[in-house]
């Protein structure tokens, strides 16, 4: 697993109080939290260990300060999990968290704060600060999201879809716009087994009204079904996922409360070879505007991992190279 060097990070906002974050895991899967202070901003919640950085600090080299100083743990590696601009009424910050790869020591509260390893299933039974939602929700995401593409027939469907969950998708949204409701219905209900089977989680690109109807994951929104969205569609037991090409598609999906976005087109795609893409650079740029996770599409291929992750991303979502080679 790759450190993040000093000049690789990409750039911060100086509006932004910048403070750095450690998703640390053990063997065993669990992560470390601790309880904040009392008497401190957002006292009381529990978080996942950092701190703000200090003049002339690296993000790289202030994680390894705080989590020497807060936890003992000593910091060899890290990669990019997820950056948060958040704003409270009192203060805003930008929380640039990093998923720690390797360390050394037994985790300890120096500062007198209780610490825990806690399993990611159990996040949700303890209060952290609003602008640690989108930390939990990455946490819980796979680094491959899987658009299902064409098929001849329902059964031509179960197989692909099987095939792609043996080699271990975990997140599938399907998208069949050319069946008819009765058509659709049963491929959900189809898919929607097959999933459980592997515990793995679908969200159909539809209306929310068919997502609570068919009792699915989650709903993808188009762009023009996100833009028409005046609140958030399903509840938070649900996950909310958008299409995102530009920066007034990301503000609405901010303002919705999706739980993550798809940014495309990142790169030429073979169907539409002509069409103006985003580039890394483009899709940098999107990012840092997002407070929650981003999957590139759109020419990306599972060989584009390192370098979606290097521009801030959760991981690729694709059709071709996930759906169509299976």
């Amino acid at each position: 697993m790759p450190t993040i060097e000093p000049d690789l990070h990409r750039s911060m906002s100086s509006k932004l109080t910048h403070v750095v974050v450690g998703v640390i895991e053990n063997d065993h899967g669990e992560v470390l939290i601790a309880k904040r202070p009392a008497h401190v901003h957002q006292g009381g919640l529990w978080e996942f260990p950092g701190g703000k950085l200090e003049r002339g600090e690296t993000p790289f080299s202030a994680l390894q300060r705080e989590l020497q100083e807060e936890v003992a743990i000593q910091l060899e590696a890290v990669t990019p999990l997820i950056q948060i601009p958040y704003h409270y009424p009192e203060k805003s910050v930008l929380l640039d968290v990093m998923r720690v790869s390797d360390f050394h020591g037994d985790a300890a509260g120096l500062e007198g704060q209780t610490i825990r390893w806690v399993s990611k299933a159990r996040l949700i039974d303890y209060t952290f600060p609003s602008a640690n939602r989108s930390i939990m929700q990455a946490l819980q995401l796979p680094d491959c999201y899987l658009i299902t593409g064409d098929f001849q027939d329902k059964n031509a469907f179960l197989a692909k879809l099987g095939k792609a969950l043996e080699r271990g998708i975990q997140l599938v949204q399907l998208r069949a716009k050319q069946l008819n409701e009765h058509e659709f219905a049963e491929l959900v209900y189809a898919a929607k087994r097959l999933c459980q089977a592997y515990q793995a989680r679908l969200l159909i690109n539809s209306t929310p009204e068919r997502a609570i109807e068919y009792k699915v994951d989650g709903i993808h929104l188009t762009s023009k079904r996100l833009m028409r969205c005046s609140g958030r569609p399903l509840a938070e037991d649900k996950l909310v996922a958008a299409s995102v090409h530009n920066r007034k598609e990301l503000a609405q999906a901010m303002r919705v409360g999706v739980d993550f976005i798809v940014i495309a087109p990142v790169l030429p795609t073979m169907s539409h070879p002509a069409a103006a893409s985003l580039g890394w650079d483009g899709l940098q740029q999107l990012i840092e505007q997002a407070d929650v996770p981003v999957y590139a599409l759109g020419g990306v291929t599972k060989g584009h991992l390192s370098q979606a992750r290097e521009c801030g991303a959760q991981g690729i979502a694709a059709i071709r190279s996930l759906w169509e080679d299976t």
